[in-house]
């Protein structure tokens, strides 16, 4: 049964154009059935079993197009490996110092933070990101 946003995603991407390809929609099931904020390797990890003949390739192609079309975002943090998150929504994340989880958490938007960095620095601020690190309860336990 498919979740009212992956529904959503697949109708936006239909008016795009964009074709849907068995890989295509297990790749968005997949991230919008994900809360751990996947790599494109682990995605393709994921579904290698389903799909024996998709490449990673394919995953960071389909990726880029999900991205575009604005359903994912892309997280960078760091030099590890981009995450990509089904939720567009303006939220923030915790992020573990040891095994690097992401959990997104909502706060009513710091846009007073934009309008005073533009005030302080000049700038034309286009957007903030937020990101709070700490040590997970699974991480905790194994201490």
């Amino acid at each position: 049964m498919e979740n009212a946003e992956l529904k959503e995603a697949l109708q936006s991407l239909k008016s795009t154009k964009v074709r849907m390809t068995p890989q295509r929609h297990a790749i968005l099931e997949f991230l919008f059935d994900c809360e751990s904020h996947p790599t494109a390797d682990e995605i393709y990890k994921a579904l290698e079993d389903k799909f024996p003949n998709m490449s990673v390739a394919t995953v960071y192609n389909n990726l880029r197009v999900f991205k575009e079309a604005g359903l994912v975002r892309e997280l960078t943090y760091g030099d590890s490996s981009s995450r990509f998150d089904s939720n567009t929504s303006h939220h923030y994340h915790v992020i573990c110092d040891d095994c690097g989880k992401i959990v997104d958490f909502h706060y009513p938007g710091l846009n007073e933070v934009e309008a005073l960095a533009e005030h302080v620095a000049s700038f034309r601020v286009r957007s903030h990101r937020m990101e709070v690190y700490g040590t997970c309860p699974d991480c905790r336990q194994k201490h």
